[in-house]
């Protein structure tokens, strides 16, 4: 049984959609960089919903052109 991660709860993440230059907002933004669990969370999605969630956050490197 696959593992499910808790990105789409996440309270950091939701204290970046709360105040993006915040402290704990700007941490969560350079951690999901590097993160196995965020990277699992984007996997999962359909491109639609990858391409949106990438959109707002500016996300480069899941953006679909």
């Amino acid at each position: 049984m696959e593992e499910k991660t808790n990105c789409s709860n996440c309270a950091l993440r939701a204290k970046y959609n709360a105040k993006p230059k915040s402290f704990a907002g700007r941490f969560w933004r350079w951690h999901i960089n590097f993160c196995p669990g965020w990277k699992k969370y984007m996997l999962s999605l359909n491109n639609e919903q990858k391409n949106e969630i990438a959109q707002q956050y500016n996300i480069k490197k899941w953006m679909q052109n």
